[in-house]
């Protein structure tokens, strides 16, 4: 790092061009640390070499090939390719997925380029650019400080010490001390480091691998996280099946080499058996559907940054949402006024102008605000400046801040005139501008009690004071000041439009919606009533303060509506909820909110206010800092989790009937009716089905009209296993019939494993049938469009016919002409399967509760 101070004459207004940042994010490379090595195509394919399914296939390859069978042993070999491309352009599918949301999820920085203050990703930041830092921003790379106001930052990702440091920019032309964290007032940011409370503008000096947190090693990219719960769930069935699938294929291969003395027959027999019981689509389809549900959430403008969350969306039993920004669009206004004599002022219409009287509280609301400004507030009190009939007063110069503190709830901000009057002003809690100006109890209560009044309205009240200081030296405490009460301000910020619509989709799905704010009691009754919370009982801040964690525990669940809440305390009514046996989702976007987001079993930051270690602690960021999207999430994550479950059923009960007919003819002496190559064949069908079809499955009817699901649920819950291998069992004793009324009708070998397979494909399609809904009927579930289910139903079609009628085709699998009473036939199978397990499915919905409720679990 540069230790040189900015020159003099380097131009600080106007940042870098946007030609030079280009040209040194080519030279320097990106702002990130060196990561984990990315899966290309050729790690995937080496990846997908050592899957056991893929090796077993190879090993009756190599049998075919080594007893002389060319044609089975290429045509196998064939397989094996193609298993490996589909898996691979799956895989890579789901890569490029998993790096368009990491793209997404990219630390933002706000820098000022060509004059211009811009938000780019963090990894576009380069040596030379003028980074603009506020409270709640992690630093993006080490720079040198331009100006810094109350700047603290946490630096104990480097220094392991947990105090903040105080920040100060250098005079000019001062020397600078060599770049170190830790210590108060030098001049240096690091890279990752957290604003915890002021603002800067600094100019970077290092990026990337070359800043400070670079040179002490990429470990947290390296930090092993437990897997989700899902994952090991699947993990451990894979394992069960593999375990069971190896000893049964030893077993068999064993039984049927002693039996027959063909042990050529008995391996190939014996990898069938083995390749028909190893479900290898368990993990491929749960690693599928949690990366492309993170792309559909994505596209709802909702960012998941934990595969977890995905899970737990459907479990959600409480929302805690914020108002200002979420609930409401975050575009405030001033519509009301209030001197201290009662006089008002109330906004008609956007043309009208501030009466003369009210300029004073234009002009201190003016004052105590940021020149530039990003918050709706500040930004409200700036327009309230322009519409007085003259400017407020311009020749005052910026001295001090005293930022907005959890003990004392204002900013105060002293300026000092051309003539050298030092001007204080102040904006905040009407309770906080009370204590600042010493007013007694009875003026407090009178001022308490307009604000009530202005609250009811749904106004968002703040309180004016202002004061006289001397220029020097100015107080470290601003309640030092005598202030003086200049009067009320009263700000509105509608609902955005389709909040109440989104509320009560929460409240039809089980889900109860708790506001949390900072805002006066009556003004968050009045804004949650109109979102259609119920709100017949608001819990303050100091009554929570009081209460102890059994209290709170039952009151919690009572209670919709919590104000004049500090963000510090967001934290016990998670705790609290969670005590009580709630799935809490929480959103936040201060610093302060971290610990509650982190601690909500699913918690969702904001992506536009939101600070960066929001986020960071966050499972979801709301890109649009919308309440619809998060309702959008909880649907869509509803609906993934039951596509999972559909495809995982599939997968059960597909693998009853393949496993049966492996095995059954080693243990009744009938010919082999499934051999390596005809279960390769199978699997080329289920894994599309599985990964594509179930995945792009529409929603449930009732999916926001069910109660939420319970978290500790397994994903194979006993109705689901009982409903599974029902399924399987009733194709296999179907197909097994077939298989047994062709042995007994005289049909040839060929004949009889071309009846057999083509009745067990047509089952397999009326299980997809079946599995695609759990609570509509066949009819109902037909008239929902699924493009994939057509695509993967026709292709099956096309080659069922040139197996039939190709004679190469045929030969090659070893089957025997089928006629049209055989084709009849094998139809027949898949409509009685569809018949047969619709029925049950109709009986189960009117007397099982598992399927009454309409997730099939």
């Amino acid at each position: 790092m540069s230790e040189s101070p900015p020159s003099d004459t380097e131009e600080t207004s106007r940042g870098l061009s946007s030609e030079e940042a280009r040209r040194r994010l080519a030279d320097e490379g990106p702002n990130e640390l060196p990561q984990e090595r990315q899966r290309t195509p050729w790690r995937i394919v080496g990846e997908v070499l050592r899957e056991p399914m893929l090796l077993l296939l190879l090993a009756g390859a190599g049998i075919y090939l080594l007893v002389g069978d060319l044609t089975e042993g290429l045509v196998l070999l064939a397989f094996a390719v193609f298993s490996v491309l589909i898996t691979t352009i799956q895989e890579s599918r789901t890569e490029r997925v998993l790096a368009a949301l990491r793209e997404l999820s990219s630390p933002r920085a706000l820098v000022i380029r060509d004059g211009q203050r811009q938000r780019i990703p963090g990894r576009e930041v380069v040596r030379g650019d003028l980074i603009v830092l506020a409270e709640g921003d992690r630093v993006p790379a080490d720079a040198v400080l331009l100006e810094a106001q109350d700047l603290l930052v946490d630096e104990s990702l480097l220094t392991g010490e947990s105090v903040p440091v105080r920040k100060t920019a250098p005079h000019p032309g001062t020397s600078l001390p060599p770049p170190s964290p830790g210590g108060d007032d030098l001049p240096y940011v690091f890279s990752g480091t957290l604003v915890v409370r002021g603002r800067g503008l600094a100019r970077v000096l290092a990026t990337g691998a070359r800043s400070e947190f670079g040179k002490i090693g990429t470990a947290l990219a390296h930090i092993d996280t437990e897997p989700p719960r899902l994952q090991r769930q699947t993990r451990q069935i894979v394992r069960l099946f593999a375990t069971l699938g190896t000893a049964t294929a030893l077993a068999a291969t064993l039984l049927y080499g002693s039996l027959r003395g063909n042990w050529t027959e008995a391996f190939l027999a014996g990898i069938a058996l083995g390749m028909s019981m190893l479900p290898e689509e368990f993990p491929v389809v749960l690693a599928v559907f949690m990366a492309m549900g993170a792309w559909r959430i994505s596209r709802a403008r909702v960012l998941t940054r934990r595969a977890a969350a995905i899970e737990t969306l459907g479990s959600a039993t409480v929302l805690c949402t914020d108002k200002t920004g979420t609930l409401t669009e975050n575009r405030m206004r001033v519509v009301a006024l209030r001197r201290p004599d009662g006089s008002t002022w109330t906004r008609k219409d956007d043309a009208s102008l501030l009466p003369e009287p009210f300029r004073a509280l234009a002009e201190c609301a003016r004052l105590a605000s940021a020149d530039d400004p990003f918050d709706p507030m500040e930004l409200a009190f700036h327009e309230l400046e322009r519409r007085c009939p003259q400017p407020v007063t311009t020749d005052l110069a910026p001295v001090k801040e005293y930022g907005l503190r959890p003990e004392l709830l204002a900013v105060t901000r002293v300026w000092r005139s051309a003539r050298g009057e030092i001007l204080v002003a102040s904006k905040g809690a009407p309770e906080t501008i009370a204590t600042l100006c010493r007013m007694d109890e009875a003026a407090r209560a009178a001022l308490l009690a307009q604000v009530e009044a202005m609250a009811g309205e749904g106004l968002r009240v703040l309180a004016l004071a202002r004061a006289q200081g001397a220029e020097d030296p100015l107080p470290e405490d601003p309640r030092a000041f005598a202030f003086s009460f200049v009067g009320l301000a009263g700000l509105a910020d509608p609902l955005r439009p389709g909040v109440p619509e989104a509320v009560a989709q929460c409240h039809s799905a089980g889900v109860r919606v708790v506001m949390i704010t900072g805002d006066y009691p009556a003004t968050a009754r009045a804004i949650a009533r109109a979102a259609g919370i119920a709100a017949d009982e608001v819990m303050t801040g100091d009554e929570l303060a009081r209460l102890d964690e059994t209290e709170l525990r039952r009151r919690v669940s009572q209670v919709t509506v919590f104000a004049r809440i500090a963000p510090t305390q967001k934290l016990r009514l998670v705790e609290a909820l969670k005590a009580a046996g709630e799935v809490v989702a929480m959103t936040g976007d201060g610093v302060n909110d971290a610990p509650a987001l982190k601690a909500a079993h699913i918690g969702i930051a904001m992506g536009g206010r939101g600070t960066d270690v929001a986020r960071e602690a966050a499972a979801l960021v709301l890109l649009d800092d919308d309440f619809g999207a998060i309702v959008q999430a909880i649907r869509l994550g509803r609906r993934i989790y039951d596509n999972l479950v559909k495809a995982m059923l599939f997968i059960l009960a597909v693998h009853l009937p393949i496993a049966g007919l492996a095995l059954l003819p080693l243990l009744l002496g009938l010919p082999l009716v499934l051999g390596p190559i005809h279960i390769a064949l199978l699997e080329m069908v289920i894994d599309p089905v599985c990964s594509l079809v179930f995945e792009a499955e529409p929603e449930e009817d009732d999916v926001m009209r069910r109660p939420p699901r319970p978290p500790q649920e397994p994903l194979f819950s006993w109705p689901l296993l009982t409903w599974g291998v029902a399924q399987g069992a009733l194709v296999l004793a179907l197909v097994t019939g077939v298989l047994l009324g062709a042995v007994a009708r005289g049909l040839s070998d060929e004949e009889v494993r071309a009846l057999t397979f083509f009745s067990l494909v047509t089952s397999l399609l009326g299980l997809v049938l079946i599995d695609r809904s759990f609570s509509a009927s066949l009819r109902e579930a037909f008239r929902r469009p699924n493009p994939m289910l057509a695509a993967i139903a026709g292709l099956v079609a096309a080659f069922s016919a040139v197996v039939l009628l190709w004679p190469p085709a045929r030969d090659l699998l070893h089957f025997g002409p089928l006629h049209p009473d055989d084709v009849a036939l094998t139809l027949a199978v898949g409509a009685g399967v569809l018949v047969l397990l619709e029925a049950a499915k109709s009986w189960l919905r009117r007397h099982v509760r598992a399927f009454r409720r309409g997730d099939g679990i």
